[in-house]
């Protein structure tokens, strides 16, 4: 089975992110000028503290009432998500994300932040790897 390196190593490097203490409309408006549906919180010494999730947004803000102006993202993100490294194996990450009912992994390195792997990542990687299989069976079944 495919790692989470291999899934890395397809995705565009650069980790977007903001600082705790960024409104949640300014994150929002990151967000949405990358396409992306989180955003990863490091503080100014360069530290992991959280991501932020639309999921946050829509459960801790609209829900709740609250103004996305006057809310920081220190005050909703998600702070307890489990930790992958690049050797987590894709069955790992499925496991993780089902029991856990999330959408989005952070991935360190021996405590460096190096990515971030999303639910549409890892379907996109068991696709692949179907592909693959499908593939080496009818080359063997042809052969």
């Amino acid at each position: 089975m495919k790692k989470v390196a291999d899934i890395l190593a397809r995705k565009n490097r650069h980790l977007v992110s903001v600082v705790p203490n960024t409104t949640v409309l300014d994150a929002l408006k990151i967000m949405s000028d990358h396409n992306i549906g989180s955003i990863l919180v490091i503080d100014a010494d360069g530290q992991y503290n959280g991501i932020l999730t639309e999921r946050d947004y829509a459960r801790k803000v609209i829900l709740k009432g609250k103004s996305s102006t006057d809310t920081r993202v220190h005050d909703i993100m998600s702070t307890d998500l489990p930790r992958i490294s690049p050797d987590s194996t894709i069955d790992e990450c499925m496991q993780l994300m089902s029991a856990n009912n999330i959408r989005y992994l952070p991935v360190f390195n021996n405590n460096y932040l190096v990515g971030i792997i999303s639910v549409n990542d890892v379907i996109k990687a068991v696709i692949a790897n179907q592909e693959e299989t499908i593939s080496h069976l009818q080359s063997y079944i042809h052969s």
